[in-house]
């Protein structure tokens, strides 16, 4: 058997193959192309200090993404980080984002329009003209909860009607009324929850909040703090969960996923409660609901791949460490990812968010690292051909199509 038509077989089909990018973010308006630094493409840390973004700069991912960015924008393999910053910020806005996103091959782009960057950020069916399919929202949970909540204390303070135990109940009702709004809507794939990032992954289980006084406490607190400075976020436990409890519900019953992020977060995160181990009794209690573990669960991708394995409903998303980690990092949690999860559990996404480069490099290292792994296990033995074309294409774009119910064919540019 010729193994190096094998081979070559295999990098064909991962390099060309369409993708379905499962969790995602919008890019920046043009005329902010420049206001977030551009560090943040290859690190999750606040980039408020030079120090910051000299750490940033000075990492393994940086070196190779600043390689890879020069070669996709025709400078010299002498080029340094500064210079590529300079360089891309130059380049007119729609040929720079043209020139990231054609290589990609991504069909179908799931966009979170929450990150909280309003009107800095294009729509998401902006993000239309560079794929085949349109895109699609993934509702993220605690901003719209925060949005509600936000309106609700204003209708309160209109009214003069300021009992915390009013303020509840409209919450309560009208949250409900937007996801299951949200739920029937055919343009929503998905929601998402970023519980991680707020009280931990550690979410209990509740049916109701109504009765509970120190909800009510908390509630009368968000409204003397957002009346005096316009500022409210939800990082409240009972609160929290409920809204995590409620969308689990909702998604269950209308058959959309609910992701988590789950894992690689900036310093927002209690690290120790961003295991996806916490999850465990939130997905035994609604078998029917589909959870999507985001981000690899890294540095946790074991846990992650456990539960893919021995539960229905748990599937595993293989993203965001493209670009973060460094190309060994990268194919260290692939092989992770593949110990134990079904092959058919398993989907790709960039993370990408603010600039066209993180779709582009979120997407060329996956492929990378992706068909970097599946040639070692095919020199190996250990998987024929078939095997691993057949791992590509439900990782790239099958599962992900089958989960959040698309109902795409894969197009070929």
């Amino acid at each position: 058997m010729d193994m190096s038509s094998d081979i070559s077989e295999l990098s064909r089909i991962v390099f060309s193959y369409p993708a379905i990018d499962n969790h995602s973010h919008a890019f920046l308006r043009e005329e902010y192309r420049d206001s977030t630094p551009f560090e943040g493409l290859i690190t999750e840390a606040n980039l408020n200090t030079d120090q910051a973004k000299c750490d940033a700069a000075s990492t393994m991912a940086c070196f190779r993404a600043t390689a890879q960015l020069a070669k996709l924008y025709g400078l010299g393999a002498d080029a340094d980080w500064e210079t590529v910053k300079r360089f891309r910020s130059q380049v007119p806005y729609d040929q720079l984002c043209r020139s990231c996103m054609a290589p990609t091959h991504i069909q179908c782009i799931l966009i979170d329009d929450g990150l909280g960057s309003g009107e800095k950020v294009y729509p998401y069916r902006w993000h239309d003209q560079f794929t085949a399919s349109p895109t699609k929202r993934i509702v993220r949970v605690e901003a719209l909860a925060e949005d509600i909540l936000k309106r609700a204390i204003e209708f309160q303070i209109e009214k003069k009607e300021l009992a915390p135990s009013t303020l509840l109940e409209r919450f309560l009702f009208t949250m409900d009324t937007a996801l299951r709004t949200a739920a029937a809507d055919g343009e929503v794939a998905g929601f998402k929850s970023v519980a991680c990032y707020r009280t931990g992954l550690d979410v209990g289980i509740v049916s109701s909040i109504t009765d509970d006084a120190q909800a009510h406490q908390l509630l009368t607190r968000l409204s003397l703090i957002y009346m005096t400075n316009q500022m409210l976020r939800l990082a409240h436990k009972p609160i929290n969960d409920y809204i995590v409890n409620a969308t689990m519900r909702i998604a269950g019953e209308a058959g959309k996923p609910v992701q988590f992020h789950t894992g690689l977060g900036d310093n927002d995160i209690t690290l120790t409660l961003s295991s996806p181990a916490h999850l465990q009794p939130l997905i035994k209690a609604y078998p029917g609901t589909k959870v999507v573990l985001l981000h690899s669960s890294y540095p946790f991708t074991k846990e992650a791949g456990y539960l893919t394995s021995v539960y229905d409903n748990v599937y595993l998303d293989f993203g965001e460490i493209f670009p973060f980690l460094s190309a060994d990092g990268q194919r260290q949690v692939i092989r992770e990812v593949l110990d134990l999860a079904p092959t058919n559990k398993i989907m790709w996404s960039t993370d990408g968010h603010y600039w066209p480069e993180s779709y582009y490099l979120g997407t060329l290292q996956a492929r990378q690292a992706l068909f970097e792994v599946l040639e070692s296990s095919i020199r190996r033995w250990e998987l024929t051909l078939p095997q691993a074309i057949g791992i590509v294409k439900r990782a790239f774009f099958e599962n992900a199509n089958r989960i959040y119910g698309l109902g795409l064919e894969p197009q070929f540019s």
